[in-house]
């Protein structure tokens, strides 16, 4: 009963900060995102009866937390399997970890489909989804590729996809400006911007409008409608985090630069824009061919310790199953 697989982080291009309060971890807000291809997470699940408890390692260390959170998360699969012997978890990034690149999104979406595959649980990718949203609500978007939407109407939300990475073919080009782990998680955040924020109303209610609008711009292939609602809705959420009390400063003085110099490239009529989540790295989205001018234009800012190239990719997917 063990089973390796793979997810991609996903990049959110209409944000959600902030869950629903007294429900099961369902945003507050609908989101759109994208997924990744050269980021991964891969993850091996594997079952014994003879385990008295879940164990945990992300890359090569363990974290309690995380632990408390993947436990979780299996005690809802096994509570739908019926099965209940644990499980010996270890899940490795290529790219850095909890440092805003949606990390949590591949781990727990590679997490519910190897665990799964495992179990021999067949469930499909709208119960996956669901079931990895419950651990954390961006893993929901990661199960599946390409341009995916996450609407919050449901009583029991999950992600569904809406184009295939083949359909719109975009580029991406992550301006990495730091590799340590965040001071606050996203979790912890959104709590304190729900609780102090005096926008926070204001922000929820004006996420629904740039949702729609961006579904209509990814459903007609419209680079410059996404551009502007995905850019808007990164600084209000970015407005959210500075008007919360203590202020969520998550950018560095080089997430700035760039933003600046993002805003000059587009200005002279490359299509591309920024996009950034609870973290100090930038995510330039572009239509294809112009990955290196864009990082000629960013790498030498002081203060961008790498570049990485990504392209749309898949969802979840199992590696190996062994039996």
């Amino acid at each position: 009963m063990e089973a390796i697989a793979q997810a991609q982080p996903n990049i959110a291009l209409v944000k959600y900060w902030g869950k629903k309060r007294g429900d099961r971890n369902i945003p507050a807000t609908p989101s759109l995102s994208i997924t990744l291809n050269t980021l991964q997470t891969r993850t091996r699940v594997k079952f014994r009866q003879d385990y008295g408890t879940d164990r945990l390692s992300i890359n090569g260390t363990t974290d309690p937390i995380q632990l408390h959170r993947v436990t979780g998360c299996l005690d809802a699969l096994r509570q739908v399997t019926g099965i209940n012997q644990y499980a010996d978890i270890v899940s490795v990034n290529n790219f850095p970890t909890s440092a805003g690149i949606a990390s949590s999104a591949s781990g727990f979406a590679a997490l519910v489909t190897a665990a799964c595959a495992a179990l021999d649980a067949n469930l499909s990718g709208e119960e996956q989804s669901r079931l990895a949203r419950r651990s954390s609500a961006s893993a929901a978007r990661s199960v599946f590729g390409g341009f995916v939407e996450m609407d919050i109407k449901a009583q029991d939300p999950a992600a569904r996809p809406l184009l295939t990475e083949t359909e719109w073919p975009l580029d991406i080009v992550v301006a990495v400006t730091s590799t340590q782990p965040k001071q606050i998680g996203s979790t912890a955040g959104m709590e304190q911007s729900a609780a102090t924020c005096e926008y926070y109303d204001a922000w929820v209610s004006s996420t629904s409008g740039d949702f729609s609008t961006a579904r209509r711009a990814v459903l007609n292939h419209d680079f410059e409608l996404l551009a502007d609602v995905s850019e808007a809705s990164c600084l209000k959420m970015h407005a959210v985090m500075l008007a919360t009390h203590p202020a969520l400063i998550y950018w560095n003085g080089a997430t700035v630069e760039i933003i600046h110099r993002v805003r000059a490239l587009r200005g002279e009529g490359l299509p591309a824009f920024f996009t950034i989540d609870a973290g100090p790295q930038v995510k330039i989205i572009s239509l294809p061919g112009y990955r290196d001018k864009i990082e000629r234009a960013v790498k030498d800012i002081p203060g961008v310790i790498d570049v990485i190239y990504s392209g749309l990719g898949p969802g979840a997917h199992v590696v190996e199953s062994l039996k």
